[in-house]
Formats: structure tokens, sequence, C-alpha cells
């Protein structure tokens, strides 16, 4: 074996040394609210269901969406994960949109809610994936604080609220959907909040979303 060949091995196995030992870059959590103002929000119809008081998003009124169209991700998430503290009052109704876009009003008709609900007429309850996996016990309690976690990755969604999980679904291949969810697919797409009705009250604060790829 020639010497510029033991060099050359050698060289070799300490860059692989080096790369199989050098720390792991962890991802970032980033804001999407400042906890002042809507900047990096957008919201079509009915737009004064949504306004900011002391450090959380209020969302009360007329149906309406408030979609994330800030610079994270060029507001267009595929795997992901999220957190929100949320706060709803008793008998109210709201949810979190994922792989969704822009709509000026009516309900998104692309990506899944994850509902926001312990205590609403309405059966489905907060964590649930509406009508796709729903889930009929709140996992938390209406005038308390409470974390909801999301996780997509591929093909899968996950759901906790205060760690506990509550979701663990896998879309099928080739999935189709009913008609009027047809959307109700897995893809890419930004986050909305969703404002249901004038008696329903709901807080969110600590927005907080790290890209996985």
């Amino acid at each position: 074996m020639t010497n510029f060949l033991r060099l050359s091995i050698l060289v070799t196995m300490a860059f692989m040394f080096l790369a199989a030992t050098a720390p792991v870059k962890k991802k970032k959590w980033i804001s999407l609210f400042d906890g002042k103002t809507l900047n990096g929000w957008k919201v079509g119809a009915n737009a004064e269901t949504f306004k900011v008081e002391d450090g959380a998003i209020v969302v009360n009124g007329k149906v309406a969406h408030l979609f994330y169209n800030g610079d994270a991700g060029a507001h267009n998430f595929k795997n992901f994960e999220l957190t929100l503290d949320i706060m709803t009052m008793p008998g109210s109704n709201s949810g979190v949109y994922i792989h969704t876009e822009y709509q000026e009003g009516g309900w998104p008709k692309k990506g899944y809610e994850v509902q926001v609900n312990n205590s609403h007429t309405d059966w489905r309850r907060t964590a649930g994936l509406y009508a796709v996996q729903d889930v009929k016990e709140a996992p938390a309690k209406d005038n308390e604080w409470f974390t909801m976690h999301i996780v997509v990755k591929d093909k899968t969604i996950k759901t906790f609220v205060n760690k506990k999980q509550i979701v663990d679904y896998t879309e099928p291949e080739n999935a189709v959907r009913e008609k009027g969810m047809e959307g109700r697919l897995l893809s890419s797409g930004t986050i909305a909040l969703q404002g249901h009705d004038p008696k329903s009250k709901v807080l969110y604060k600590n927005i907080k979303l790290k890209i996985l790829d």
C-alpha cells in the first residue's frame, strides 16, 4: 500500500469520525404570535371576530378564520409541530386548521380541523380531527388554560392536551373523503384559527411552531 493511499484512507476515516460525532443541530421553535398584534396573520370576512387583549388572541364573533401568513416557512408547512395555549369559555366552539390555505370567507375547504370545544352543543371535543377521528370526551376544562400540541409527520397526525395523547391518526393511502370533505387530506399549507359563532369565546396565546423538514 502506497503512502498516498494510506493517507487518503486516514483522511477519509477522520472525516467520517467527525461527521459521526458532530452535534446534531436541533430544530428551533418559532413564535407565530407576538402577543401584541396580529402581524403575520390574515383574515377576510368578519375580521372583527379577532382581536388581541392581554397577550392573547381573543376569538369572538361571526364565522371567520385567521390564517397565518408570516415569514416562517413561507407560511407553507408540511411536517411540523405546533403548540398553542388555549382557554375556552363555557359553551364555546373553535378549531385549529392545518395544511390549509387562505379563504376570504366561509369554512376552509382545505386541510384538517383540530377541534377546540370542551362544552359546546356539538359533541365533537377538543383535539379530535373534526369528522375524521372525533373525540367524545373533553380532555380539558372551560375557564382554564391548557396546552394543545399537534404533530404532523408524513401521513400521521398526533394531538396532545397537556402532554396527554388524544389522537394518533394515519391517513390511508389513496384516502377519499365524502362530498363536502374532499379537501380533508394531508398535503401542506398554513394554519388557521376558527371563529365559530357570536356566542363562542376562545383565547389563544404562546403559538409556536417547529418545522421538522
